[in-house]
């Protein structure tokens, strides 16, 4: 999703900030609407460099607790000398060359000292006692390998607990509610980097919608029948869904049909079958950002909050699916900032 997409899906989500007012009921979801570049916002208070990295315990949505339970379910405990490096940028999992060693991927929680963050040489930040890091590569790794995006090294001796993939999956089944904060922190970001973005000019026309499931057909079959007492509901084409500024208690999953997203009365963006929306108001209880509309006939699940944590408990893949997809946003967000 292009700059303008991103920025008018995400940005802001207090109604006053929104300036809500009610959609029409005359709109009509089953058609496209012509597009503008979003209103320039104020800009953050404090706002961060754009490189600054990804950083959860920044957010105030970061729970150190619930992240200590998390790496204590089925994490190792690893030591490091100062000077001893974690994992070089770029690194990707998977086995490096013909001879070369396999690299598994693997995030940490500092139990004591600091490690340093460096991308291109340069300084990024110091993950302290009680922070995570590296939990974007983790939830990124696929069959192709995702690549580490800095470099980390001990400041001093460090004491962390690690986990892979494997072993977060195994960890979800325990904490649950470590991937609903995750997804928290990130919406946290991806709030702040659709500012930048909003604030950039965007010529009309020149913005093309990001379309991308967050569940795969075989995926989305499995949570269907984990959610077999979750509300199937149908809309017909042009039908409201939600609304901009409601209070929100449940995400929707899209299993027919589409669904168009808008913010006052602009189409930003439209969830195919496999795709979610209204999470971001289940995950941290925000408002809701947008308007969903009907765009053809459709079929969704409405998936509460604590329907959501026993889904994630039973099938932590399905969490990591969630998280990965908000992931790959937020990539993509900071990409467009450069």
């Amino acid at each position: 999703m292009a700059a303008h997409f991103l920025a008018t899906l995400i940005t802001n989500c207090s109604p006053a900030r929104l300036n809500i007012h009610p959609m029409d009921d005359d709109f009509d979801f089953t058609k496209p609407q012509a597009l503008t570049p979003a209103a320039k916002p104020a800009a953050p208070a404090n706002p961060a460099p754009a490189s600054a990295p990804f950083k959860p315990a920044v957010s105030q949505f970061y729970d150190p607790v619930v992240a200590m339970r998390l790496f204590k379910a089925a994490g190792s405990s690893e030591q490091f000398a100062a000077g001893e490096t974690l994992f070089v940028e770029n690194e990707r999992s998977g086995k490096q060359g013909l001879f070369g060693k396999k690299v598994v991927h693997r995030m940490y929680l500092i139990v004591s000292g600091e490690v340093a963050l460096t991308a291109g040489g340069k300084a990024l930040d110091t993950i302290k006692a009680g922070e995570i890091f590296g939990e974007m590569a983790v939830i990124g790794d696929t069959a192709a390998g995702s690549a580490r995006s800095a470099t980390a090294t001990a400041k001093s001796e460090v004491t962390a607990l690690a986990l892979d993939l494997e072993q977060l999956q195994a960890a979800l089944q325990k904490t649950p509610e470590f991937a609903l904060m995750l997804m928290s922190v990130m919406f946290d970001r991806l709030r702040f980097v659709a500012a930048r973005l909003a604030m950039r000019k965007v010529a009309p026309g020149t913005a093309t919608a990001r379309e991308a499931a967050v569940f795969a057909p075989e995926m989305l079959s499995q949570l269907d029948d984990a959610l077999q007492h979750a509300a199937r509901v149908r809309y017909d084409a042009g039908k409201v869904i939600m609304r901009e500024g409601e209070a929100g208690v449940c995400m929707y999953v899209v299993m027919k049909g589409r669904v168009a997203i808008a913010i006052r009365d602009k189409i930003v963006e439209m969830i195919n079958p496999g795709g979610t929306f209204g999470e971001m108001a289940l995950v941290d209880q925000s408002p809701r950002t947008a308007t969903a509309g009907a765009s053809e006939d459709c079929e969704l699940l409405s998936v509460n909050r604590q329907a959501l944590l026993d889904v994630v408990r039973r099938q932590p893949e399905i969490g990591i699916a969630m998280m990965r997809s908000i992931a790959d946003r937020l990539r993509h967000m900071n990409s467009l900032v450069g």
